[in-house]
């Protein structure tokens, strides 16, 4: 399996938002309820460039099977140097390492970018989310009880982190 990353380009947005959309419809790894607009996923897009933060993309045989990017994670000029990053791919093929691919780029972006602490918000019950961030040394620092609520039942977030060194 030939799995080229790289930089998101404006031409990727269709399949990122098929992507983000199947998330949203089917999975609790995205808390929307309503699914996304070709307008919304481009004002992300460059909401995104303004502020040089990465968006990047798996190809396999020339299709975009997935993304990963990072943004601010909180406002506050002291939360600078903490990032938190979401890493999609298409269902068909999660477990095939793409995920893990698009992962170490955003942490190898990260820390190029001068970044301290990588943060991860997950699912309390997606258990495969947080073994698979355990395995590049993202450990747990909180769960946050009942915070969501999707598919008619309250969901709980764990805050996983990486300090980047």
């Amino acid at each position: 399996m030939d799995v080229i990353l790289r930089p998101a380009t404006s031409n990727d947005l269709e399949k990122i938002l098929e992507i983000v959309n199947h998330s949203i419809l089917h999975t609790t790894a995205n808390y929307n309820y309503e699914i996304q607009t070709i307008d919304v996923q481009t004002k992300w897009f460059e909401d995104k460039t303004a502020k040089n933060l990465p968006i990047v993309v798996a190809e396999l045989d020339g299709e975009v099977v997935g993304f990963g990017s990072y943004g601010q994670f909180r406002e506050k000029l002291g939360y600078q140097y903490t990032v938190e990053h979401s890493v999609y791919v298409v269902d068909t093929i999660i477990g095939k390492g793409i995920g893990s691919k698009l992962l170490l780029e955003l942490i190898r972006l990260a820390k190029e970018q001068g970044y301290h602490v990588m943060i991860g918000a997950i699912d309390a019950d997606n258990a495969g989310s947080i073994a698979f961030h355990e395995r590049f040394g993202f450990v747990a620092t909180g769960t946050i009880r009942e915070v969501g609520y999707k598919f008619d039942h309250w969901l709980d977030l764990v805050f996983m982190q990486l300090i980047l060194k």
